[in-house]
């Protein structure tokens, strides 16, 4: 893979953090605009010079930042446009429920306190109890319209999620599939470290999936239930979806590229301690949830063949999921500890091969030592010759060696999906913006419809609770 730089072009700036990119055309305009979500539940969209607020919903969400020091994944995490918005205005928000904080599903423990230990089972079996109770808060689904006279109003809930701790709620969590016409929602293991509850392996939890949702047929519930399981739901929303994948711990959105009349679905996996990575496919096999629910009342096994599973929390990336121990005669090293071996073992025939894995504490000159990945779009545009093609992906900030006196700096790279479908490398794409002494931790990536212009999301801290630091950039030759 070739050398490439690119500049970064601000769009906007002095935003709160921008969590979605994704443009539109809106009803009876000409051009496609770059739409803007914020993570404390605003939406703008650039217009001709200008940024106009298209929603804003800050009442809506969750107090962010309160129970975590500032630091949140929850808010506004995804907005996605219906294929034909243009004619009949329908867009669909996921976003975490204002006044829904409880008090966690393990109360008392911070929210990345949990590590397995292989000699306690107890440790490796833990349950999910008394969950009407025992959760961190609730997401919601919405289908939203945008009104003959401009204004956006809900009109009906598809969704409501009752989620176990603050983190791995996905980001650009909402996309539609161009093969299926339908909504597809990305959902994160629930969170904490390390799945303890190892939802995302059970076929009948809605944590650690991704979903498709039939948005065209027109089911409409009074007062959605609050769910966490399949059979929850009432039957007629139960016939509205169905799972194309498992496995996942945290995912930022689904893309899809397409390859002559078929399309190739890029899906990150947000690692624990070890990697991250990015999985490919063409052809899957998604089970409807009627199929999983009478399956599982039946105690009887489906056939997953061609079903997706990313592997988690069995294996991270192409790993085995370990956890690390600092060695006592060099604390610079870490021994690394098989978490679930009997899950690795298990999982290991079925699972997704990723197409990338990129390193955490990887110290090379040409490689990102990796902290989150936080977006992952194909280019299909001539622009940038060298990235023709290829996906381009995001990571959340590069790390740094500890005595560095340096600012917090993201990173943007790019690979190729391999004819083989095996493994393959990557390669760092070199930008020139000057961000001084800023922070700059790279929160989102974006394209245009037709993926010919990639939008990045930069803010200057980690912290939701810190207004303002976001800009908006477009990556150019």
């Amino acid at each position: 893979m070739t050398e490439v730089k690119v500049r970064l072009r601000p769009l906007v700036s002095k935003l709160n953090l921008p969590t979605v990119l994704k443009t539109t055309i809106l009803p009876g305009d000409s051009n496609e605009r770059l739409f803007i979500a914020t993570q404390v539940g605003e939406i703008f969209y650039i217009g001709n010079r200008d940024i106009v607020t298209f929603l804003d919903i800050r009442p809506r969400i969750l107090k962010l930042g309160a129970s975590s020091g500032g630091y949140d994944e929850r808010g506004l995490i995804g907005l996605a446009f219906h294929p034909e918005f243009y004619y009949n205005g329908l867009f669909y928000l996921h976003y975490s429920l204002a006044g829904s904080q409880g008090p966690g599903a393990m109360p008392g423990a911070p929210f990345e306190s949990f590590k397995p230990d292989p000699c306690d089972p107890k440790t490796l079996n833990l349950k999910w109890e008394n969950r009407e109770n025992q959760y961190d808060h609730i997401d919601t689904v919405e289908e939203w319209i945008l009104q003959s006279n401009g204004q956006p109003q809900k009109r009906r809930t598809l969704l409501n999620l009752r989620r176990p701790f603050l983190n791995h709620n996905g980001v650009s969590s909402l996309n539609f599939s161009p093969e299926t016409g339908k909504l597809v929602l990305t959902t994160g293991d629930g969170g904490s470290g390390y799945d303890p509850f190892n939802l995302s392996q059970n076929d009948m939890e809605i944590a650690g999936k991704i979903i498709e949702i039939d948005v065209a047929k027109n089911t409409f519930i009074d007062n959605s239930p609050v769910v966490t399981r399949f059979h929850e739901l009432p039957v007629p929303i139960q016939e509205t979806l169905t799972v194309i994948a498992k496995g996942v711990r945290n995912i930022p959105g689904i893309s899809f590229q397409k390859f002559y009349t078929q399309y190739i679905k890029y899906a990150g996996n947000v690692g624990q301690d070890l990697v991250e990575s990015i999985f490919s496919f063409m052809h899957y096999k998604p089970i409807p949830v009627t199929q999983l629910v009478q399956a599982s009342l039946a105690r009887s096994e489906l056939d997953q063949e061609g079903f997706i599973n990313f592997g988690w929390r069995g294996w991270e990336g192409a790993f085995p999921t370990s956890f690390q121990k600092a060695c006592s005669t060099n604390p610079e090293r870490s021994e690394k500890i098989n978490a679930y071996y009997d899950e690795a073992i298990k999982t290991s025939e079925r699972r997704l091969p990723p197409l990338i894995n990129y390193f955490h504490g990887d110290r090379r000159s040409d490689k990102i030592g990796a902290t989150s990945l936080t977006g992952v779009k194909p280019y299909m545009g001539n622009e940038i010759p060298a990235l023709t093609g290829s996906v381009v992906f995001t990571d959340l900030a590069r790390t740094r060696n500890q005595d560095s006196q340096l600012p917090v700096r993201g990173a943007l790279a790019y690979t190729r999906a391999r004819a083989d479908g095996r493994l393959n490398d990557y390669r760092i794409i070199e930008t020139d913006y000057n961000f001084g002494s800023q922070a700059a931790y790279y929160v989102s990536l974006g394209t245009n419809l037709n993926q010919t212009r990639l939008y990045l999301g930069v803010y200057g801290s980690m912290k939701v609770g810190d207004p303002n630091q976001g800009t908006v950039f477009e990556i150019v030759p």
